[in-house]
């Protein structure tokens, strides 16, 4: 079997598994060289133009068995999806395409002896009609815009972050956005993504998270702490450390926090790639609930190039997290590491050369925000229980320091009442 075989099969095998994909990656029946697989994939498209499940039954409905390969070969094709390799594969196939009719183009020119200026002409249509649609003309947008002036602007907010002096600096986790979180070890950058994906999942948006270091388990007991106010330590055996109004809670604690739709994926070692794959997957299982994205965290996702320096990696790493942000169009919420120059300050606040392997992270990133907690530096601290979220970079809108509540026990981030809290310390 010839390997561009091999890649048909495959992208028709993830079609079948995922039927969305038919239309999502915008294949073209020519792409194929297989007259077999031109067949299939044709069946393919009528029968979701008739709002008919594809599956390799429905598709011997459509044509004759042996146009399509026989039922065997059509069974057999499930064998080969990988979703994961996708679209690299569709990519290779639209190249492979575009090589076959620019050797078109070049025997028709030279049989009908074309001017240099008509071949150049066709292999611009060719680059047309090959690439991914998009719109580029900006006429209708300005057309639409003609009214702005006189029109009420209707204020859409990104997807709330549960804290109100980080959402009055970033209006929220905004669509397209690559938002880089970075903190030193112990600091709560986990229980901070925490936060962000379960207010994110109450206020109506799908949360799906790739925790590459913790696992599912660990996750879910997070996730379990903060919702119901639990101490972590307690839950390690419950039946033996809770009270009786702990236990009660329990059952509405779990129903709250379904209510969220958080997904996570405890897979090691992923790549972005393998993120883009599952995340279409869960996208399209509930289209109508708006993404964002969680990574946990930067420097252990899997690159693609092994060869590659650490630096150079984590750059690379870095621009596919923001591609992926922008392809659905949704906030891309990344943890970081930072280095250990942090530790041999002073001043322990992080900065922008903290980032560890930096890469491209700081132009890639939207957003970068750096955690510190001063109590756990400094014992005798007079800011106990308190987490500084420093916002260093915003590509869009307005950098700042906002001071938040944080209980390490239970992993709960929580808004500060300023007065309040100063009227609690003239009373003391």
């Amino acid at each position: 079997m010839g390997r561009h075989e091999q890649i048909e099969k495959s992208v028709l095998g993830s079609m079948l598994a995922e039927n969305y994909l038919i239309v999502d990656s915008d294949v073209k029946q020519d792409f194929f060289i297989s007259q077999i697989h031109k067949n299939i994939f044709g069946c393919m498209q009528a029968l979701l133009a008739k709002r008919r499940p594809v599956d390799y039954i429905t598709l011997l409905t459509m044509m004759e068995p042996v146009l399509l390969g026989g039922a065997n070969y059509l069974a057999e094709l499930a064998n080969f999806a990988n979703q994961t390799k996708f679209d690299r594969y569709v990519d290779m196939m639209r190249e492979a395409w575009k090589n076959r009719e620019k050797n078109n183009i070049l025997i028709q020119a030279k049989e009908g002896d074309w001017e240099i200026g008509s071949i150049q002409q066709a292999f611009e249509e060719l680059e047309k009609e090959g690439s991914v649609g998009s719109e580029t003309n900006i006429k209708m947008e300005l057309v639409r815009m003609g009214e702005r002036p006189y029109e009420q602007t209707q204020h859409v907010p990104g997807v709330p972050t549960g804290l109100h002096d980080v959402d009055k600096l970033l209006d929220g986790f905004q669509p397209a956005e690559l938002i880089i979180i970075a903190a030193r070890p112990s600091m709560g950058k986990t229980d901070t993504l925490n936060h962000f994906a379960l207010h994110a999942g109450l206020a109506g948006y799908k949360p799906i998270i790739f925790s590459l270091e913790m696992s599912r388990t660990s996750m879910i007991d997070r996730f379990i702490a903060i919702t119901g106010g639990y101490n972590r330590l307690r839950m390690r055996n419950p039946y033996m450390h809770f009270t009786d109004k702990q236990k009660s809670n329990w059952l509405p604690t779990l129903a709250r926090l379904n209510e969220a739709n958080i997904h996570i994926d405890d897979r090691a070692g992923l790549t972005v790639s393998q993120m883009r794959a599952e995340a279409r997957k869960m996208i399209h299982t509930e289209p109508k609930l708006k993404p964002i994205i969680f990574v946990d965290y930067l420097q252990i996702i899997r690159g693609n190039f092994p060869n590659h320096n650490r630096t150079e990696m984590i750059g690379q790493i870095s621009n596919e997290l923001k591609q992926l942000a922008k392809e659905f169009n949704c906030p891309v919420v990344c943890l970081s590491q930072l280095n250990r120059g942090v530790e041999i300050r002073d001043n322990k606040r992080p900065v922008m050369s903290d980032l560890r392997d930096s890469g491209n992270i700081e132009q890639d990133a939207d957003v970068i925000g750096f955690l510190y907690r001063d109590d756990y530096y400094n014992i005798d601290t007079d800011r106990p229980g308190l987490l500084e979220i420093h916002i260093a970079k915003h590509r869009n809108g307005p950098t700042g320091t906002t001071t938040i509540g944080y209980v390490k026990e239970t992993g709960i981030l929580h808004n500060i009442d300023w007065q309040e809290e100063k009227r609690r310390a003239s009373r003391q």
